[in-house]
């Protein structure tokens, strides 16, 4: 009895009890191109004032864009103050980022092919989140100036917001989601919202600004094609950095910033210095100049007829 302790205590010893663990769900995706050198992908404090820059700038350029919309009648002020919320919005938006708020985390477990076996390691990439609702408000604002300038309808005009709108929430749910099947059929539905996009305003819109003027046809034309080719960038910077994750937070945040300085400030100055130098200025009466009118205004107080 005493020889069959003693063994079983030198199998024991040698042989380890099974032992169950649980660990929460993550996704393994193969590296790939992924840059696993550091385990958090976050922006550096140089890029961060680099997000401080771009603040000051949207902040400049809306304060110019108010003074620039007082300075015209009421009557005139439509792209003004159209032009004046999109770099408002993108004010707040870059306010978020440079005091490293409104920022979301995607956890992904990397598998690395090893000659023997395979390794995993846990990757945590940035998700700006506050872009999105930035330009979820500002592209919507973008796309009614360009529309208003080449003077689509109303039904156009909602459709392509409309499809605007899905293209920045589809791109929204894309980059918070890790497993790259449903990553990248959210980033294709946002691929076809924005051709619809480039639809109402290279087709539609170029077909109707031809019954204006020479030079508002030809200075829509020349902006909405700068528009487009820089609004073209985005889906691709998206792809190699929140899709495929060729490119870190750094870089990311530097292109988008780059890209908004152009699509915002720039493209504000430019529409509104060429705006109100061309001649024959459209100008906006009724509701937008003075309200409801004595017919259509709400009436508080007053008695029925004949009582």
């Amino acid at each position: 009895m005493t020889g069959a302790m003693e063994a079983l205590k030198k199998a024991s010893s040698v042989v380890p009890l099974p032992t169950v663990s649980f660990t929460p769900f993550q996704h393994t995706i193969d590296l790939g191109g992924l840059d696993s050198s550091s385990p958090i992908k976050v922006v550096t404090e140089t890029i961060e004032g680099g997000a401080k820059v771009v603040f000051v700038i949207m902040l400049i350029s809306s304060i110019a864009f108010y003074v620039m919309a007082f300075r015209v009648p009421v009557q005139k002020r439509m792209f003004h103050i159209l032009t004046a919320f999109i770099t408002t919005f993108a004010t707040i938006s870059y306010y978020a980022m440079a005091v490293h708020t409104g920022i979301g985390e995607n956890e992904i477990t990397v598998k690395h092919h090893q000659a023997h076996r395979d390794t995993h390691q846990t990757i945590y990439r940035e998700v700006y989140w506050a872009r999105y609702v930035d330009w979820s408000v500002t592209t919507p604002l973008l796309l009614l100036d360009l529309s208003l300038l080449a003077g689509l309808s109303g039904a156009n005009i909602l459709v392509a917001v409309v499809a605007d709108v899905i293209m920045i929430l589809t791109g929204l749910f894309a980059a918070f989601t890790v497993d790259e099947a449903p990553k990248w059929g959210w980033y294709a539905m946002a691929c076809i919202a924005y051709l619809i996009v480039i639809y109402q305003l290279a087709v539609n819109g170029r077909g109707v600004v031809q019954g204006k003027d020479a030079k508002t046809a030809t200075f829509f034309s020349a902006i909405a094609g700068f528009t487009l080719v820089l609004w073209t960038v985005y889906p691709i910077i998206w792809g190699i950095a929140d899709g495929s994750r060729n490119i870190d937070v750094d870089a990311e945040i530097v292109a988008y910033a780059v890209l908004d300085v152009l699509a915002k400030p720039v493209f504000g100055f430019w529409l509104l210095f060429t705006h109100d130098a061309m001649s024959g200025t459209a100008s906006i009466e009724g509701f937008w100049a003075h309200g409801l009118s004595k017919e259509g205004a709400i009436r508080v107080g007053d008695d029925d007829e004949g009582a």
